[in-house]
């Protein structure tokens, strides 16, 4: 514990030159970020990050995460060369796609506008985040690999031409689907060689014939999300170009279904009676037991240009009668087991935003700019994998103890949460307390700069009055 902060300090310095421009290194405001992040448990917005840690008027720390032009990629990429450098990750890990909002007061942050908050499961007035959570089931290990910010397509007309560059938008940037998004951050972790076995994904993507396609063809085996409704055939149906009629007329050059065979959705094959369920405990969690049923079918799909694909179709029925469909690309000859352990492992993304949220406070950022989105999800990763990184190291340097398992009656001990980890941050690396004679300066400051902040303000109306 005691080393906790000298850990910090290391993994700071290894992380430093992602934080230098070409002009400056103001990467010191990296770790006051960290810690932050670490130690802080509410409001842990720039100015007060600064303010309760160095004592300064949050402008660093504001302009460093705002304007300086650092890339928020080189943190993602030095993320991904930690995970491939670590002997006890090159197999067993797998890479989850996900989306994760959060919700905004207007329309004047980047990207931000009424779209789908998955977390509120409706509409509304949101920034959507589409990110890559890298998970190792077997060391209970996730983190944040890499991440976009999912603009709609809306911010691309003239109308917000003035708006994208006030909030930076890059101006190479063009409108992409959130699938779209999702295959470009899995081909850069396929050519940075990261290790991982598997893609996982919700029916957002799963849906989308051509991504399942794209990363068949790219030799990843996934495991995806479908609504019910997705249609499937339970034979092998054939398909090509239809026999043009004698006459006149128009020749046929799609190919299309030529056998009889007739379509299934998937939600209508639970109510099959040939439909088989086994109920299955797929692995222990530390509350319990995963337990639900199982249904297994090898079933053929078509691509949008009605080419035939074999895949691996499972039904999941939970306890509480929740349905999940998931299909994957695996090979006919896959054992059963693998196929129902790799359709519910997509839950560690749940735990990796939740991490990122309600501990590292993602939930307070509060900037408008592009950039500053950027630098808050990839300071937020590199935390985040801090804290993989000791729960790894402490794993590997003290064993779990077969005695206490059997005193406690459990089959599975905790790990450390991240919770765990910031408690003794917070005791190695406690938030400064103010002096009295700190606090009236922090607060006249504060309020000088409100002041000045609304002399800009009318000094701007009035040039826009005697222009007009």
């Amino acid at each position: 514990m005691e080393q906790l902060g000298d850990d910090l300090s290391r993994f700071w310095e290894c992380y430093r030159p992602c934080f230098r421009t070409r002009t400056r290194d103001t990467s010191e405001q990296a770790y006051v970020f960290m810690r932050g992040q670490l130690t802080m448990d509410d409001h842990r917005n720039y100015a007060n990050i600064d303010r309760r840690l160095t004592g300064g008027d949050g402008q660093g720390l504001q302009q460093f995460m705002t304007d300086s032009p650092w890339p928020g990629a080189r943190v993602c990429d030095q993320i991904q060369a930690d995970i491939r450098a670590e002997p006890t990750l090159q197999h067993g890990g797998l890479l989850i796609l996900d989306e994760c909002a959060d919700e905004k007061a207007g329309t004047q942050s980047a990207g931000a506008g009424r779209q789908h908050n998955g977390r509120l499961g409706k509409v509304d007035l949101c920034q959507v985040a589409t990110c890559l959570v890298y998970a190792h089931p077997p060391h209970a290990v996730w983190a944040i690999v890499d991440s976009e910010l999912f603009i709609p397509e809306a911010w691309f007309d003239k109308a917000h031409a003035r708006l994208r560059q006030e909030v930076d938008v890059p101006a190479d940037r063009v409108f992409a689907t959130k699938p779209a998004l999702g295959l470009k951050m899995i081909q850069r972790a396929q050519a940075h060689g990261l290790p991982f076995e598997r893609v996982a994904c919700d029916d957002l993507y799963g849906r989308n014939r051509a991504f399942r396609a794209t990363l068949d063809q790219s030799g990843l085996r996934y495991a995806a999300e479908v609504p019910a409704n997705t249609q499937v055939y339970l034979k092998r149906p054939v398909v090509g170009v239809p026999r043009q009629r004698r006459g006149p007329g128009r020749k046929c050059s799609q190919v299309k279904v030529r056998s009889r065979h007739r379509p299934h959705t998937v939600g209508a094959l639970t109510r099959r009676q040939a439909t088989v369920w086994h109920r299955t405990r797929v692995h222990t969690t530390e509350r319990s037991w995963l337990e639900a049923d199982f249904a297994l079918a090898r079933v053929w799909t078509l691509t949008r240009t009605n080419q035939v694909r074999e895949e691996a179709l499972i039904l999941r029925r939970d306890l509480d009668g929740r349905l999940t469909f998931v299909l994957l690309n695996d090979p006919a000859d896959t054992p059963r087991e693998v196929l129902m352990q790799a359709s519910c492992q997509r839950y560690f993304t749940e735990r990796a935003f939740q991490d990122a949220k309600s501990e590292l406070g993602w939930d307070d950022f509060q900037a408008r700019k592009y950039r500053a989105w950027e630098h808050e999800i990839a300071l937020t990763a590199a935390t985040l994998w801090f804290i993989a990184g000791i729960k790894l190291k402490w794993t590997q340097t003290h064993a779990r103890d077969p005695e206490l398992m059997r005193q406690l009656a459990v089959e599975v001990l905790p790990t450390l949460s991240a919770a765990n980890v910031r408690e003794l941050m917070q005791a190695v690396l406690p938030v400064p307390q103010l002096t009295r004679q700190q606090a009236r300066q922090l607060v006249a400051s504060h309020l000088v700069k409100r002041v000045r902040s609304t002399a800009s303000r009318l000094r701007t109306q009035y040039d826009h009055q005697d222009s007009s």
